[in-house]
């Protein structure tokens, strides 16, 4: 069995498409939902319009629970259609998160550095 933990970037197919939510198979025993606040920063009128029921997508695991076998999901903050050609470098599926993550630390890396504090 696959153990998952908070922020992974997995593949899942989509199993399922409601009005709250779209639901993913995992694996053999893993199941999720993407609730519609996690398609989006922005309003989402049509959960059809982001995904197609059997399509392979990334999501990134925003909590795990291994009872009930089940994941929660997001796909608003990953590239989650990502796709890869033969023989191009394979980007992140976090996109630019990272880089964003670390600015601050950067930012105060070079007040200090150069005493503007």
């Amino acid at each position: 069995m696959a153990e998952y933990k908070e922020g992974d970037i997995i593949k899942a197919q989509v199993s399922g498409i409601t009005k709250y939510g779209i639901f993913v198979h995992v694996d053999s025993s893993y199941n999720g939902l993407i609730h519609i606040s996690e398609v989006s920063n922005s309003y989402v009128e049509n959960l059809n319009d982001f995904v197609k029921m059997g399509e392979v997508i990334y999501c990134q695991v925003l909590e795990v629970n291994d009872v009930n076998l089940q994941l929660k999901l997001s796909i608003k903050n990953i590239n989650y259609k990502a796709t890869i050609k033969s023989g191009e470098i394979e980007e992140s599926r976090l996109g630019f998160l990272p880089l964003k993550n670390k600015l601050d630390d950067w930012i105060a890396e070079k007040v200090q550095e150069y005493g503007l504090k």
